[in-house]
């Protein structure tokens, strides 16, 4: 049975061997092992195969690519008009733990704040009059 997917490493018999992920060929005249590990994949196919492929990828890719434009639109405009809205969900959904900030002095919280600053223009009042 024909094999094409080979593994870095794997000893093989003569051939071109190609790494579709880093656009590699090896090409092994009698035999040999192929280089990397296990980690590294490379497919077994004559260079007339890749040459006639590469048409038919390049159509593929030029035929979903106006779906691809307006997938990236709706997702603009979405966040344009329920960006707000989400996020204020995300707030209410989540619990607010920052494991990043560290409150050493203590949390001022926004009420006590609130408070504070509505006393102290209480007091500017009174002393201006």
């Amino acid at each position: 049975m024909l094999k094409l997917k080979h593994i870095g490493g794997e000893r093989v018999k003569g051939g071109n061997y190609w790494n579709f992920s880093t656009g590699e060929r090896i090409t092994i005249e009698s035999g040999g092992v192929l280089p990397g590990d296990k980690s590294v994949t490379y497919y077994n196919a004559h260079p007339a195969v890749i040459l006639l492929a590469s048409p038919i990828l390049g159509l593929v890719y030029a035929t979903f690519l106006p779906f691809i434009g307006i997938a990236v639109l709706a997702k603009v405009v979405a966040t344009k008009l329920f960006g707000g809205v989400i996020e204020g969900v995300s707030r209410v959904a989540t619990f607010n733990w920052r494991p990043s900030e560290a409150y050493l002095a203590g949390k001022k919280h926004k009420k006590e704040a609130k408070d504070a600053e509505k006393k102290t223009e209480h007091k500017d009042s009174k002393e201006n009059e």
